[in-house]
């Protein structure tokens, strides 16, 4: 277990991301979503990641229910404000959003005080919890003015409450959040598709930002949506059709990785976790085997050998903190 910042919220080396069980892209049963947060328990998983945002508060709802069982100091749970769930007509579904639920709300981007008091509110309604450990502003991308202005400082009120234990910000880019660490006393960033084997644009500013502030990174896409995981002529990139340059590189790092008796899944989980800025990488599964392999392959030890080719065939560039790194960097 790891802290995140200087907050005392401790999160698991490997953590479980729940937009899956709240029916991203396709429908996962009820008894599928259970199970897939009871793997993960039993596979040593104590971080859980949600937000409204997935499924409409489903992956909220299913999630709090799963982890009703389990005393509730054993878990860290993060969710996230800035998109506020508002009733709709409830007629059509949600898939133009990426998920398979009827569209019985609408999101309202509100990065407001009140926006954020409501929004986390409503969300403890669904997890059934009366706090939760971690809170992020969830991509606030073309709402920078609002969420600097009004939505971190209602964060770092809320901090100071004893409400929530430690804050931050999620985004799909790194310009951002770097500016977070510099201007904000956030505790930790959720950094997801930029610091991968094929992105490593966080490793310019947002990590060694980090690292000097003592901030904490988490990162989420770590297969950047799926090609990282299986690539195949099918697979996404960013949750779009992959580039044919993306997947000529992914190609070529499975091949090196089954070369050296691993797989590509196991290096692109542990390229995450090896930078000293990392408390925790976040894995999404959809089903209890999905859940079971990801843990085995954070767990796998990817040789040195592996390495060293990834950075001499150009596939990896130098700079990039690797396990088993002959000068490791300073911890954070």
């Amino acid at each position: 277990m790891s802290a995140l910042g200087r907050s005392g919220v401790e999160v698991s080396g490997l953590g479980l991301g729940a937009a899956a069980i709240g029916n991203l892209f396709s429908e996962v049963t009820e008894e599928r979503a259970y199970d897939t947060v009871a793997a993960a328990w039993r596979q040593g998983v104590r971080y859980f990641d949600t937000a409204p945002h997935y499924g409409l508060g489903l992956s909220e709802r299913r999630l709090g229910a799963a982890l009703r069982e389990h005393p509730r100091e054993r878990y860290t749970v993060s969710t996230k404000v800035g998109r506020r769930l508002e009733p709709a007509d409830g007629t059509g579904d949600d898939l133009a959003n990426g998920f398979a639920v009827p569209a019985t709300h609408r999101r309202v981007w509100d990065f407001s005080a009140d926006g954020v008091r409501r929004t986390l509110e409503a969300s403890l309604e669904r997890l059934g919890l009366d706090r939760v450990d971690v809170v992020y502003l969830h991509d606030p991308d073309d709402h920078a003015e609002q969420a600097f202005r009004e939505g971190y400082p209602a964060l770092e009120k809320l901090r100071s409450q004893g409400v929530v234990g430690a804050i931050g910000a999620g985004m799909n880019q790194a310009e951002m959040l770097t500016r977070f660490v510099r201007d904000t006393d956030v505790d930790v960033v959720l950094c997801a598709g930029r610091y991968t084997l094929l992105d490593q644009s966080a490793l310019t500013a947002l990590l060694p930002a980090a690292q000097e502030r003592g901030t904490s990174v988490v990162i989420g896409g770590a297969f950047n949506s799926g090609l990282l995981a299986d690539p195949k002529p099918t697979a996404t990139y960013d949750y779009a059709r992959a580039p044919a340059e993306l997947m000529e590189r992914a190609l070529r790092m499975k091949e090196l990785a089954e070369r050296h008796g691993t797989t590509l899944r196991a290096a692109a989980l542990a390229f995450c976790a090896a930078h000293p800025a990392v408390a925790s990488v976040l894995v999404g599964a959809r089903s209890a085997a999905e859940a079971d392999d990801g843990a085995e392959q954070f767990r796998a030890t990817v040789p040195p050998a592996f390495w060293r080719d990834l950075r001499e065939t150009g596939l990896l560039p130098p700079d990039a903190p690797v396990p088993f790194d002959e000068t490791p960097q300073e911890p954070s």
